[in-house]
């Protein structure tokens, strides 16, 4: 599905009822406008990524409130600062001691705060029932959650592992996130 300025607000509507098609064709026509706004924004590769998936993701969980009066890059790019803005506040809470003459002999009395063995077995615990909740999801969920997270390859090396365009990758990773997300909160 191409979107054109003439069918814009038609592929919204079928975004609106659902329609995974109209989402692949909204992610992969604005995909490089928001990231590289937000490029701009960060000059961090990674950070404008995660802030351009989260952009769609929000996007798209509240299509419906999008209001045609306004462009839908518009919408898509406030939502991108939202975002970025939330980013900056969670790293701001963050503190960070810079280390000098004057205070390297503070980091002696630090306490180890390395994992317990009862916290590795926490860990373990719940890394397990989060995998039995993966394997509740459709195997084409499954799959692509095992390579992005377990894995840990990039949206290109899934799109070439999968033979998949890299829209429909990301688009599939969201859709699995929100799925697997429903289900955790259901038990």
């Amino acid at each position: 599905m191409e979107i054109t300025p003439a069918n814009i607000q038609s592929v919204i509507q079928k975004a609106k009822t659902g329609d995974q098609a109209a989402f692949t064709a909204l992610l992969n026509h604005f995909w490089n406008e928001v990231y590289g706004f937000m490029f701009k924004q960060t000059a961090n590769e990674t950070d404008a990524e995660d802030i351009t998936i989260e952009t769609f993701s929000k996007a798209f969980d509240k299509i419906n409130t999008y209001n045609e009066q306004f462009k839908f890059n518009t919408w898509l790019i406030s939502i991108a600062k939202n975002v970025h803005i939330d980013m900056i506040r969670k790293r701001k809470s963050t503190h960070f001691v810079e280390i000098d003459e004057n205070n390297k002999n503070f980091f002696f009395d630090i306490i180890d705060d390395s994992p317990s063995i009862e916290d590795q077995l926490i860990q373990e615990q719940k890394l397990l029932t989060l995998k039995q909740y993966i394997k509740q999801l459709k195997p084409h969920y499954q799959e692509i959650i095992q390579l992005r997270f377990f894995q840990e390859l990039s949206y290109n090396e899934i799109s070439e592992k999968l033979e998949e365009p890299i829209g429909n990758v990301k688009v599939k990773l969201l859709r699995a996130k929100k799925l697997l997300t429903e289900l955790i909160q259901k038990k």
